[in-house]
Formats: C-alpha cells, structure tokens, sequence
C-alpha cells in the first residue's frame, strides 16, 4: 500500500493520520496495542517552538534607542573573559550594564574599559562585587539595589564560573562541591533574584554560559562536566516554566576560548585532557560574546560556536526546545552522519588515552630499572 502523506498537516502530525498509522507495524501483543493510538494522539499537537512573541523585539537595543526605554543587561562574572567580552558587546548597542563579580579591582579595571565603547551619553555601567555562588539573599539584595537604580533588568548573562580538571580519583571531594557551588549554584540565585520581574512584566532574557565540556563528558572533566551539564539540565526546566510569560532562556556551549580561566586551566590539565582539547581550535571570547548576545536576543535557546558546536549542539538535542520548525528538522536530517563523525571522534579520543597509558607506563618501567 502507498504511504500517503496528506500536504495539510504539519510533518510530524503525519504519523497521526490514518493512512500513516495503516503502514505502521501492527504489535503482536495484545499489551502493546495501545501504544500506536497514544503516539498519534499526542503528535496531534503542533511542534513547540521556542518563538519569543513580536513584544520581546525591543530587547534589541536598535529598537530600544528609538523610544525612551535603554537595555538593562545584567552580566555576572563580568570582570573579565567571556563576561567581559559581552558586557562590552551589549554596551556597543546602547544598553545600560550590571557587572557582578568578585573581585572589586578587576571590575573596576572592566569598568574602565566598557565604557570606552560607549555610543550615547545615557549609558551607564555599574559595577557591584559579590560572591554570586555563595549567599543566596545576599545575591538577592545587591540585584535589587541595582534594579532601583538602573531599572528591572531585561537580560541576565550567568557568566561566573571556573574550570579544574584531573583524573575522578585524584580531584578532592571538595573540588565537586566547589565546582557546582560556582558553575551551577552561581547560576542558580541570580535567575532566581530577577524571574518574578521578568514575569510580572511578561519579557526577559536569561542567557547560561555552559561549555561543549557541558555536552559530552571528557577525561578529566568528572567534576566540571557534570556542573555544565547541570546547567542545561536547569535551562530546559526553567525554559518551559517561563515561557508563557515571554521569558526566554539561552544556554551557550562555547569551546575552549583564550581567557585567562583557560590559561590558568591549562596549568593543572591532564596529558590526555590537553591533548582531546587540542583536537580542535581555541576561540577568541569576542567571537564567542557576539555570538552569544546575537542568540539571546533572537530568542535561540541553543548558542554554539563553528561547525564542531553546531555538530554537537545537533548530536546532543535530545528535547530541547527549537526556535523554528527549520531547525528542527535539520536536527533530524543530520542526526545519522553526526553520529558517525561522533564515533570517529570518540575512537580519536580512545586513541589518545591508551597512548598516554602506554607511554605512562614506559616511563614508570625505564624509573624502576633506573
């Protein structure tokens, strides 16, 4: 029998059609007959896309400076790196900005430097110093204070974060507890001091700085993976929370990027850990901040880097919302050839750790017979 495919529907409610569901296979148990009306029920419901409505358009500062309303954008971690990197990207389209760090010096030091990029005389950028991993209320109050001086904030950047690597029995129990204290803690309160705004007033932008380290797991990365991948984990959730409020979330997935983090991470990096990571190139953070805010502000929820970051950001989809019916369907076009290349670069990866082994253990025989 032909399978007829009906031009009215969508794609995937294909499947829900009654000729579609005649060339479906028949289960053989009675158990399982349920389960082909179920699916087809479900697919009835149009693909969700993570469309952010016509409103959310004057988060671009092209449309803000043409009426009385500037961006606010509210960036942590932004002394330096990547935060610093869109701090200054966001204050070169007219927006006022929030920088929270730790450390008061180097804020002022960024300070200094943003507002060389200034475009009108109404920008302003303030700098507030605080641990953002640690005491929740704390974090709460200071984002507050901010808000009564410069407004409600229309997009948070969750840049604060940092990187030890080593192998899973070497690294210290409180290298974990430190880690998803900073990368995910560090997150976590301040989306919380600024979501009940963002939905009172039914727009806002809340941007999470992952890694690829934070789509697939890699030696030495037992502790800092697993708080990336929390972070995708927490955008996913909040995602389908706020998005009838026209709250949209954007996880960022940067590769290596040459950022005094990364260069002190390289200081303690395994053999293997360095040698997988050199398997691709090292981005600059301003390509990454343009990047990032360019997504943020279309309302993406997934923002990658070059062909290696599109490929995983693919690979690695699972359920994440899409932002067009496009995308979506590219995800499944190229998910089969993806696959191949992941296990052509997983076997590459193998390769590398059983040479150190192999070489490690040379060494270790040439020491005892010294």
């Amino acid at each position: 029998m032909p399978l007829y495919l009906p031009p009215a529907l969508h794609p995937l409610q294909w499947l829900s059609h009654p000729f579609f569901c005649l060339a479906l296979p028949t289960p053989m148990h009675t158990e399982a007959r349920g389960w082909v009306p179920i699916i087809a029920m479900e697919l009835e419901c149009p693909m969700q896309i993570n469309k952010p409505k016509p409103a959310m358009k004057y988060l671009d500062s092209r449309h803000l400076l043409r009426g009385n309303h500037l961006p606010r954008r509210q960036v942590t971690g932004g002394s330096s790196g990547i935060g610093k990197c869109i701090a200054i990207e966001c204050y070169k389209q007219g927006a006022f900005i929030t920088l929270v760090a730790r450390n008061e010096d180097r804020l002022l030091q960024a300070k200094k430097e943003i507002e060389k990029h200034s475009i009108n005389d109404k920008q302003v950028v303030l700098c507030i110093s605080v641990d953002v991993s640690q005491d929740y209320s704390q974090v709460e109050n200071v984002i507050k204070q901010a808000q009564e001086k410069l407004g409600p904030v229309d997009m948070l950047v969750n840049c604060a974060g940092m990187s030890l690597s080593g192998k899973f029995e070497d690294l210290e129990v409180s290298t974990f507890e430190r880690l998803m204290s900073v990368n995910y803690l560090g997150s976590v309160y301040p989306s919380r001091a600024v979501i009940t705004t963002m939905k009172e007033r039914r727009v806002g932008r809340i941007v999470f700085l992952s890694s690829q380290a934070g789509q697939v797991g890699l030696y030495g990365f037992t502790a800092y993976s697993s708080s990336k991948f929390a972070i995708r984990g927490l955008a996913e959730a909040l995602q389908m929370e706020v998005k009838p409020y026209n709250v949209y979330v954007t996880v960022a997935y940067p590769p290596d990027t040459d950022t005094p983090g990364f260069a002190e991470e390289n200081k303690t990096k395994p053999l293997e850990t360095r040698l997988i990571s050199e398997t691709t190139s090292i981005c600059t953070p301003e390509q990454v901040a343009k990047q990032i805010v360019k997504d943020a502000i279309q309302g993406n929820f997934n923002s990658s880097i070059g062909s290696d970051g599109y490929m995983l950001s693919s690979l690695t989809c699972g359920m994440a919302p899409v932002t067009s019916i496009t995308e979506g369907l590219q995800q499944v076009a190229t998910m089969g050839l993806f696959r191949v290349l992941s296990l052509l670069y997983l076997g590459s990866f193998d390769t590398i750790i059983r040479r150190c082994m192999t070489e490690r253990a040379k060494y270790e025989i040439t020491d005892k017979t010294a």
